[in-house]
């Protein structure tokens, strides 16, 4: 994280930065170890349903300084699968209503992550959901990523 935080700053001016989420999973026990500097905590889906955000201590975007950060730590069980986004996925919202929210979110995980889904399908039906909701355009950049460790 200090690398990247030095290398943002000397290389940009002042107000520019980057969010990042930096995780680390040891793929032979399943503990995933991260740091989130900037981006809403990851969720955790356990037996296809989210079970809990992956809150952390919060951290500076990289490229604003600061100390070096907490890493936060868990251990998952076979099939857990770990949704990280970015704000622009929960944030987004069509004109003049309320943001879409982390609960409607975990609402379409529900609703598509099923028992007998690959990762992957889940990931592309989760992203064409949220397309198709803001009639296919957006102000914001909406990024997911979703891990699953087999155990």
């Amino acid at each position: 994280y200090l690398f990247m935080d030095r290398a943002i700053a000397e290389q940009f001016a002042p107000d520019h930065f980057v969010t990042a989420q930096m995780l680390r999973l040891d793929t032979g026990t399943g503990r995933l170890q991260w740091v989130n500097a900037g981006h809403p905590a990851p969720m955790l889906i356990r037996g296809h349903r989210v079970v809990r955000r992956l809150d952390s201590p919060t951290t500076l975007p990289v490229g604003f300084g600061g100390a070096q950060p907490q890493v936060s730590s868990v251990m998952l069980e076979p099939r857990d699968r770990v949704l990280c986004f970015t704000d622009g996925l929960i944030e987004e919202h069509q004109s003049g209503q309320e943001e879409f929210g982390e609960d409607q979110l975990i609402d379409w995980i529900h609703r598509l992550d099923r028992a007998d889904r690959g990762v992957r399908a889940v990931a592309r039906d989760l992203s064409h959901t949220l397309r198709r909701a803001r009639g296919e355009t957006t102000t914001d950049d909406a990024t997911l990523v979703l891990v699953e460790w087999h155990g």
